[in-house]
């Protein structure tokens, strides 16, 4: 950070002089009184954690804490407000004496002499050379500065004290010593500015103690100023160190003085606003505008709230003195709140003129420093052209040539002429510029009047030798105008036919990417077009030939010798033969590449077509065979033996369609081979196809794997073929979508069509036609937690199977149920009312006597019944 008052530094009262005798006195006193030091140390560790608190941190050994130099560099920026150079982070010695020397380095920066103090001692914990150090510091950064009266420094200080203390009794300050044994004299201090804070008629000079200590507490609890000394010490001490009392005392300037202080600040910072000094380029006005920017946001900050705390101050002091019925605080003459206002006002006068001016002044000089490039550039660019041209206008060329060499001459100075005259324009504009950086007080312009006038007085001599040789070109102008009329036509033509050949040559030779035979035929019908061009183009080569031929025809018969090629052009004969048998070879070439390149996408086309062919049949196979397998699985007739063995034969047939899906496979790898992304032949893509094959062989497999599980669950459970087709039917009917899984509500609908009394709203207790559970929605709920153990919302088929035959294993068939009568009825052919409430529970009984019909066979008796009906009413006709 720049120290924008280094100026002002440097011619302040009491300077590096009066510095240098209060470093001599700490030199003569290099060995300490055990109790002075103590008291140094104290004071000088108080001191510095009033500054280092600011940073954040603080020290707990004067002589060790500073060892490594990292915060006495960070102490020394606080109390500065200044960069220091980056510390070295390391722990070995040779840091930690780098870190120290940058931070003498600095102290010395500020006029300091330091005397027998080096880095080496402070590194090694050197008390006694630690607190010189310390001191050396407050003496430049606390008490240097301090001026009062034309005093400066130890004697301002003591002035200060002085004239502060006057009207009180019992205090009378002559040194920094024994003067404030007592303590009276700092009480005098705190009551001179703040009466509010002191009783001072309270204070006897036979407490010292009690003295010292109501000083230090009021100090350190109002007046943030820390306790650095101990009140016994001073006491018991012949003689008090004085640099110890000089330190504390320094805070209470600095604690009171804040309203000269920033008078002060704003006396040094206004004339730095005002200075005016001209910088002579943009980078130099930047640093300046950059030292603003710090001054704004470090420095000015500061200054803001202690004039706000200043104000609060003040007004808080006047109120207490008012309340307390005692006479207001008056400043003295020129500190008053008005006049820091005023102060205040023209320094941010003083800020707004410094920052106008700034811009303003970076405006200039980006302004000068782009008109300076712009000039040196034109100056650049206009020597460079003018180079040579002196020797080119005053050469005698002309006097040796031929008719041709002398018309080419005057044509090329012709053109020459034109080109001074274009250039003229940047002469002038660089005689313009250089008289706007006149104007607007550019610092080389001196050197840029010289390079002007060099370049003027040499345009006036060009301009002169111009005239002189067209002169004498037009007076030996005595050639035919035909050699260069030729000339001329050749070059208009021979410019456009050469580009044409260099287009066509690069069209020939350019890179194609087609993926479709209408692509590449594109390609070929243009190449087609381009060659049909082709004689038409050989006839204006030969009449471009044809117009040099005609040059050296002239000139032979003319006796003319011609030197040096066309003027006009740089495009030779030579060069357009020899472009044209190039792009002639480039066409067969041409040819061919795009014929192979028909030939291969004629190839793909195939790949396509015979692909899409397989892939279209393959295809519709296996939609086909997924619908048949969709019927089969519902139309099953026959055993399930029969089935398994259909379906096996059905899977061994799907199976035998493998090697056409391999086929596809082939084609699809040529496919990719060729890098072919698209076919228009068909929908299908592999992926597809090989995802529709798995699913076809999937389920032919499940399928199978059913009609097993039903063969096992037929042998293990007992049930008739019958019993599984009626299963399957029912199942199947209720299967509306055919996905092979009945929902909650299709099984439901299932069971009832069954006979199971699963309904809700059903009679608690209500029994099915066979006697059995109770039914209503519990019925269903039991029945789900049976064949759909896992909550999934749907019955399998084969889950369906296991139900309905543990039910029927479960339940007698009609045949048990009349062979149970037979035996009840004694072998008879029908059984009585009687026999029944007999051999039956009576509730059973009357159950089964109001099922059965009257008996009415041959050999019928008086309320005999056919237990035959009761096994119709309850299983119905196909059970019996």
């Amino acid at each position: 950070m720049v120290d924008y008052h280094a100026a002002n530094n440097q011619s302040s009262v009491g300077g590096p002089q009066t510095y240098m005798e209060q470093e001599n006195d700490w030199d003569r006193d290099l060995l300490l009184d055990p109790a002075w030091e103590k008291q140094q140390r104290k004071t000088f560790t108080a001191w510095c954690n009033s500054h280092l608190r600011k940073a954040g941190t603080q020290i707990e050994n004067i002589e060790e804490d500073f060892r490594d130099g990292l915060k006495l560099m960070l102490l020394l920026e606080v109390i500065s407000g200044e960069r220091l150079p980056k510390p070295e982070r390391g722990k070995m010695r040779v840091h930690k004496i780098n870190n120290v020397n940058k931070a003498l380095d600095f102290i010395a920066s500020k006029g300091v002499k330091l005397v027998s103090i080096g880095a080496e001692e402070i590194v090694d914990g050197n008390a006694k050379m630690t607190l010189g150090m310390i001191w050396t510091i407050i003496l430049r950064f606390a008490i240097q500065d301090i001026s009062v009266e034309e005093t400066s420094a130890k004697e301002g200080l003591l002035l200060w004290c002085q004239r502060k203390t006057a009207p009180y009794k019992n205090v009378n300050v002559q040194n920094f010593h024994i003067s404030w044994k007592d303590g009276l004299a700092f009480n005098a201090l705190i009551h001179r500015h703040r009466p509010d804070l002191i009783d001072y008629d309270s204070l006897r000079k036979d407490d010292p103690v009690t003295n010292l200590n109501n000083a230090f507490e009021v100090a350190e609890k109002h007046l943030d100023i820390p306790k650095m000394l101990d009140a016994e010490d001073i006491v018991n001490t012949a003689r008090p160190d004085e640099k110890a009392i000089m330190t504390y005392v320094s805070s209470f300037y600095h604690a009171f003085s804040g309203a000269q202080k920033l008078l002060e600040w704003i006396r040094r910072t206004i004339p730095w606003l005002e200075n005016r000094t001209q910088e002579k380029t943009v980078n130099d006005m930047q640093v300046k505008q950059e030292d603003f920017r710090d001054y704004r946001c470090v420095h000015k900050p500061p200054k803001v709230q202690e004039k706000c705390q200043l104000e609060i101050s003040f007004n808080t002091l006047q109120t207490k003195l008012r309340l307390s019925n005692r006479p207001a605080f008056m400043p003295s003459e020129g500190r008053m709140v008005s006049d820091i206002n005023k102060a205040w006002h023209n320094l941010e006068g003083a800020e707004k003129g410094y920052e106008e001016w700034i811009l303003s002044e970076i405006r200039r000089l980006e302004r000068l420093e782009h008109l300076a490039v712009k000039f040196h550039q034109k100056c650049a660019i206009h020597e460079s052209w003018t180079d040579g041209k002196e020797a080119m206008l005053t050469q005698k060329d002309y006097e040796t040539c031929t008719l041709s060499e002398v018309k080419a001459l005057l044509r090329k100075h012709e053109a020459f002429e034109s080109d001074l005259a274009a250039h003229q324009d940047r002469v002038e504009q660089i005689a313009a510029i250089a008289q706007e950086l006149n104007e607007l007080d550019y610092y080389d312009a001196a050197s840029v009047n010289a390079r002007c006038q060099k370049i003027c007085d040499q345009w006036d001599v060009l301009g002169e030798l111009t005239h002189k040789r067209k002169e004498s070109l037009e007076r030996t102008e005595k050639q035919l105008e035909s050699i260069d009329e030729l000339y001329l036509e050749y070059a208009k033509r021979a410019a456009p036919f050469n580009n044409w050949m260099e287009g066509a040559m690069e069209d020939l030779q350019d890179m194609f990417i087609v993926h479709n035979i209408e692509e590449i035929q594109g390609l070929i019908t243009a190449h087609e077009q381009f060659k049909s061009t082709l004689p038409e183009a050989n006839k204006e080569r030969e009449a471009i030939q044809s117009i040099q031929s005609e040059v050296q025809k002239i000139a032979q018969s003319n006796g003319i010798k011609l030197s040096g090629g066309n003027p006009y052009t740089s495009i030779t004969p030579e060069s357009i033969n020899s472009k044209w048998e190039q792009a002639m070879a480039m066409v067969p070439l041409r040819d061919n590449a795009l014929q192979e390149e028909l030939n291969k996408q004629n190839s793909n086309d195939t790949l396509r077509a015979t692909f899409a062919t397989q892939a279209n049949a393959v295809g519709a196979y296996i939609q086909a065979k997924m619908e048949e397998i969709g019927r089969i699985s519902i139309e099953m007739n026959g055993t399930l033996e029969d089935q398994l063995t259909n379906l096996k034969e059905y899977q061994k047939s799907i199976m035998s369609y493998t090697p056409e899906i391999n086929k596809l496979e082939g084609y699809h790898q040529h496919i990719q081979e060729a890098l072919i992304f698209d076919n228009q032949y068909t929908s299908y893509t592999m992926e597809h196809l090989r995802v529709g094959w798995e699913q076809l062989l999937t389920t032919i497999a499940r399928t199978i794997n059913e009609v097993e599980n039903q063969i096992l669950t037929r042998d293990a459970k007992g049930i008739s073929q019958e019993q599984l087709y009626e299963y399957r039917a029912s199942f199947n009917h209720f299967d509306k979508d055919h996905s092979g899984a009945l929902m909650a509500e299709e099984f439901k609908a299932c069971l009832i069509s069954l006979g199971y009394d699963v309904e809700k709203d059903k009679q608690v207790g209500a029994q099915r036609l066979d006697g059995g559970r109770a039914g209503g929605e519990a019925e269903f709920n039991r029945i789900m937690g049976i064949v759909d153990p896992n909550g999934s919302g749907a019955v399998t088929f084969q889950a369906f199977i296991d139900f309905m035959s543990t039910e029927t294993t479960d339940r007698d068939t009609a045949d048990q149920v009349i062979a149970s009568f037979k035996i009840l009825a004694a072998d008879k052919n029908y059984i009585t009312a009687d026999e029944l409430r007999r051999e039956l529970p009576p509730d059973q009984a009357e159950y089964c006597i109001a099922r059965m019909a009257p008996y009415t066979g041959p050999d019928a008796v008086p309320g005999a019944l056919d237990y035959m009906s009761f096994s119709t009413a309850l299983y119905g006709e196909s059970d019996l």
